[in-house]
């Protein structure tokens, strides 16, 4: 077998300018399913807004379950007297973007061009992609970790070994097990769409985040919650549980490089993960000194819900735009009309399907949020509605444009390196511009008791 690259064409044949391809169209349909010819999608953007409705909606609810897990498990003891853990929750919800998301768009990507076709090369893809996954999330797990002591040790000049190691082992273990179990939910849901014929691309992503962030939380909370009670009678427990998924490593690592395009990310995928785990951790402690006021301590009820709708639209956007690339341009090779210097036009004017795509997600972005803001409301745990997440939405969508773009034209994947950064984008975005709005609630008099709470 010869070499693989990531940035090497996942379509061996030539690929058509955008040109070419209108004047082919035609000649396309006439050649009917039996010519072997793989072609773009083609979706009215009404059948594009039906496709990623549902589970655009399923995620979101998702966003607001979380939500309210955060909001009954802070005053939990391992919350309320390690406080670093919710420097962890950005980062550990972040992994969705950083793994599921990523892994979601590379395999809609290979449906779309054709590598899952042959039964042996789909499974190893599935196979190889699922183990580099849970390296991903055991080392990127630790890390978090490690910033989550660093970047609270910084401000208050405490540091306890016994909460460092209760962060890792809880870091790592939510880590592990949440990546595994979505990584299943997400292979199950790629073979399922290219079995009755819907895009991947506009499912995938979506509900690779609708149970993400609840099932991420609740384990995060259930064994944080479990260790500190053996703080003190069992102390050694927390180093076992880090040593165990630590030492599995070096097995899910010998299994991922056995396929050539989950090897070829083991060495050279860690860049946007470890960065965009970065980005988080920064978000997340935005989070831990605004829920440290009692004032504001009830933004993290909407804070899943915030970062969670952003990062899911941009990224069905930046999975689009990415497919859309592989078929028609060469790495380094970009269409006409996105060369030059960038422009917020471009990304919503025009005809093309990128153009509509972007025009769709930005008109679900207002009813879904009245819909998923109401919920919170009807469960009775939220007070204001004054949030950011249509200029958190809009600004995603144009740096996933330039983003993508920008990629390809360096010879880089955008399935293996855009979504971490605009996902991370999203959480640092959506958690700063969150707190602002809870700040400036406070400032021109809103200080009901139970603001957010």
């Amino acid at each position: 077998m010869g070499t693989y690259s990531e940035t090497d064409p996942m379509l061996g044949e030539r690929r058509l300018s955008a040109d070419e391809t209108d004047g082919r169209e035609e000649d396309d349909e006439d050649e009917g399913p039996g010519s072997g010819v793989h072609n773009m999608p083609k979706e009215s953007p009404l059948a594009m807004a039906l496709q990623i409705l549902v589970p655009f909606l399923l995620a979101g609810f998702g966003t607001v379950s979380a939500g309210m897990v955060l909001d009954v498990v802070q005053h939990w003891g391992a919350f309320q007297y390690i406080t670093e853990i919710f420097i962890l929750v950005p980062a550990l919800l972040g992994l969705k973007g950083n793994l599921e998301m990523t892994l979601a768009s590379r395999l809609s990507t290979a449906v779309n061009v054709g590598k899952m076709d042959s039964p042996i090369e789909k499974w190893n893809l599935i196979i190889g992609n699922l183990a580099l996954k849970q390296v991903q999330a055991t080392v990127v797990g630790f890390l978090a970790a490690v910033a989550a002591v660093v970047l609270g040790w910084i401000p208050e000049g405490k540091f306890q070994m016994s909460h460092a190691v209760l962060l890792c082992s809880s870091s790592v273990a939510t880590a592990f097990i949440a990546s595994l179990l979505q990584g299943i939910i997400m292979v199950g849901v790629i073979v399922g769409s290219k079995k009755t014929g819907i895009n991947p691309d506009n499912v995938a992503t979506p509900i690779a985040a609708s149970f993400g962030d609840l099932i991420t939380l609740a384990i995060l909370a259930w064994i944080s919650q479990g260790l500190y009670k053996c703080l003190d009678t069992y102390p050694y427990v927390s180093s076992l549980v880090c040593a165990f998924f630590m030492l599995l490593t070096p097995l899910w690592m010998v299994i991922s490089s056995k396929h050539p395009a989950s090897r070829t990310l083991l060495y050279s995928g860690w860049e946007p993960v470890i960065t965009a785990m970065v980005i988080s951790s920064i978000g997340g402690l935005i989070l831990d000194k605004t829920v440290s006021d009692p004032n504001l301590a009830g933004i993290v009820v909407y804070t899943p819900v915030i970062n969670g709708i952003g990062g899911n639209l941009v990224a069905i956007q930046s999975s689009r735009i990415s497919t859309h690339l592989h078929f028609h341009c060469a790495p380094g090779e970009v269409p006409d009309e996105t060369k030059g210097c960038y422009y917020p036009c471009r990304t919503f004017c025009g005809t093309g399907a990128n153009h509509r795509s972007a025009q769709v997600l930005i008109l679900l972005v207002v009813p879904g949020h009245v819909i998923f803001l109401y919920t919170i409301h009807l469960m009775k745990s939220g007070h204001t509605t004054l949030t950011p997440i249509f200029m958190s939405v809009l600004l995603l969508l144009c740096i996933a444009d330039w983003m993508v773009h920008s990629m390809w034209r360096s010879g880089k994947d955008p399935d293996s390196f855009s979504i971490p950064y605009l996902t991370a984008l999203g959480d640092l975005l959506g958690t700063a511009l969150l707190a602002l709005s809870f700040h400036f609630l406070w400032v021109i008099g809103d200080r009901d008791s139970d603001v957010g709470d």
